[in-house]
């Protein structure tokens, strides 16, 4: 049986992380709508030049595009064990086109889990970023600081804080998220497909608490 996890949670929440993690321990295909992006544009595929299109002019991939994406990567060999999506759906609407595509393909989501940060400690983890001029190796002021402040270890070069990470930059992304991606949790709650897991802990700690409430529900399902 073939299995289709999401990852949902705010921008720091640990995603990525985690999905990288889940997806060796169960070895299922890791999708993260950002690499599938990126690697569309890198190959300059059909829906890569589309997209790309969108993106030079700031504008937001419209959801036929990004569908469509998972929708090729999804009939790929390598999925067919099923996959952790991360990254997508963000929307409601993109969670009604993912359920259609589901049906497509005679496949089903099998759980959604929900990765609970409050929002000072987001703030706290990605305000708290810095990345080295040359080669952009990362940090962390609080959680993973250089020997010397401001220097990269490996390199020498001087650290800097990305746009992206500064507080009020980081207050827009999660409210972002609220408006757009949090009516999600609602969506699946509905459905009894939603499970919540606190990420505030250790990262191995959250990835042991994700597996058993899979396995939960894999026994539950048997």
């Amino acid at each position: 049986m073939s299995r289709f996890i999401i990852l949902l949670g705010p921008p720091g929440a640990g995603k990525g992380t985690q999905a990288v993690e889940i997806s060796k321990k169960l070895g299922l295909l890791h999708i993260s709508s950002g690499n599938l992006f990126r690697e569309n544009i890198d190959r300059q595929t059909a829906l890569g030049k589309q997209a790309q299109s969108y993106i030079e002019r700031g504008e937001l991939v419209p959801d036929d595009i990004t569908v469509a994406m998972i929708r090729e990567r999804l009939n790929q060999s390598d999925s067919k064990a099923g996959a952790i999506l991360d990254g997508f759906p963000r929307t409601i609407a993109q969670a009604q086109a993912l359920d259609n595509l589901m049906d497509e393909m005679g496949k089903e989501i099998h759980c959604v889990l929900l990765i609970k940060v409050p929002n000072e400690t987001l703030i706290e983890r990605l305000s708290g970023r810095r990345t080295c001029e040359q080669n952009g190796h990362v940090y962390h002021v609080i959680f993973n600081p250089p020997k010397n402040a401001n220097i990269c270890d490996i390199d020498g070069s001087p650290l800097y804080q990305r746009s992206d990470d500064k507080r009020e930059t980081v207050e827009q992304r999660i409210r972002v998220y609220e408006e757009q991606t949090a009516p999600l949790i609602n969506y699946y709650q509905k459905l009894g497909l939603l499970r919540e897991v606190e990420g505030t802990g250790k990262i191995e700690d959250t990835t042991d608490n994700i597996l058993k409430v899979i396995e939960g529900v894999i026994i539950k399902d048997r």
